[in-house]
């Protein structure tokens, strides 16, 4: 169930993140291969090793902020971003200091910069509804009926209801050329200071605040005591590994996590690590016929790839908008930082989750350096 709910539900925006970094159908095959394999193998390594469930994901915020990119960087330069944010979360990882800073990042200018990468794609479902307004508005109902009834499955029934629809109208087709299995096609990785700063600096942080250090508290919660240097320093370096074949991050897990930790995965915590082990081994299963799986949604038509990627954002934003207004005093900080990246603005070839980064924190900065007068 968890691989069903981390592959399916997320499975389009992945697609919608290559398509916008400008990566043709094979790259974005690959893309979808490389962070299969990233999640599978070192997820049953760590699991074995640790006798804990190391539940590994990518990075769905990452996704998001790639996808929203508008900049036309060229895919080069991308796995470039990718290959920076990596060595970042590697450092931290091996760097205690590095450690003990990261969790002192600002949750709500951390959280509000994710809500901005992620408003725009929840409030395009609502734009293109008028192009597939039966469609839009029927997978709208499954999901809010599901969301009620049963939580985990809303966005695999999302996705089933939208590829029966499909099927009705004839429109389910793969690209020319899709084989049955899954290929890594490596990139050299182009690097530029402003594409760093762009997408690799912001990709690091929403991943590592919104990824690894929930993914982190989960494990505590189960009552595991997680090496947390060693984790984020194994996602880093897997990342790194794998960033030249187009995967954008691999990170702990914290809602597929949850389904992996609990008693349903085994009645003896010191017995869950295997279901860590079997979820690594669904999805390099999963890698293993990437091809025709990344095919459909690369095929898919562009207003139904919307309503799925908004739908699968919704719980995600929610979250994001949670955390960002949680203190009453950094609101106005959080609140500039969400509208800077939510604008979409570029200034100087840099694009708008930097910025809102900047507001952020020139805002946070103000407030506990400036003392208003008596």
């Amino acid at each position: 169930m968890a691989t069903v709910v981390g592959f399916g539900g997320t499975v389009a925006l992945v697609v919608q993140a290559g398509q916008a970094l400008g990566a043709h159908p094979a790259q974005i095959v690959s893309m979808v291969t490389a962070l299969c394999l990233g999640i599978g193998v070192p997820g049953m390594v760590l699991s074995w090793r640790l006798r804990m469930p190391v539940v590994l994901a990518w990075s769905t915020p990452g996704a998001a902020l790639l996808a929203a990119s508008t900049l036309g960087l060229g895919w080069a330069n991308a796995v470039g971003a990718f290959v920076v944010a990596g060595v970042l979360m590697l450092l931290t990882g091996l760097l205690p200091v590095l450690g003990r800073l990261a969790q002192k990042i600002p949750a709500s200018v951390a959280s509000a910069m994710l809500a901005g990468v992620l408003s725009p794609f929840v409030l395009r479902l609502f734009k293109v509804a008028p192009d597939e307004l039966t469609l839009a508005a029927g997978l709208l109902a499954v999901f809010i009926v599901v969301r009620r009834l049963w939580p985990a499955w809303a966005l695999p029934a999302v996705l089933g209801a939208a590829f029966v629809v499909l099927m009705l109208r004839n429109q389910i087709g793969l690209p020319p050329g899709t084989g049955l299995f899954g290929t890594l096609s490596p990139v050299i990785p182009a690097f530029d200071w402003k594409v760093a700063a762009s997408l690799g600096l912001p990709l690091f942080l929403v991943t590592l605040a919104s990824q690894n250090l929930p993914g982190l508290v989960v494990l505590r919660a189960a009552g595991y005591a997680p090496p947390a240097n060693l984790l984020i320093l194994a996602t880093g370096l897997t990342s790194v590994i794998a960033a030249p074949f187009g995967a954008h991050g691999v990170n702990l897990a914290a809602i597929t996590a949850a389904l992996c930790t609990g008693p349903d995965a085994h009645p003896d915590p010191a017995r869950r690590w295997i279901v860590g082990v079997i979820y690594g081994g669904f999805y390099i299963l999963v890698a293993l016929f990437a091809a025709p799986l990344a095919g459909l949604f690369i095929a898919m038509p562009p207003a139904v790839l919307a309503i799925i990627t908004g739908l699968a954002l919704i719980a995600a934003l929610t979250g994001a908008l949670s955390a960002m207004l949680a203190k009453a005093d950094e609101r106005e900080a959080a609140v500039l930082t969400f509208a800077a990246t939510g604008s979409g603005i570029a200034l100087f070839g840099i694009g708008s989750a930097f910025w809102g980064l900047v507001v952020g924190f020139a805002a946070l900065g103000a407030l506990r350096w400036i003392r208003p007068k008596a």
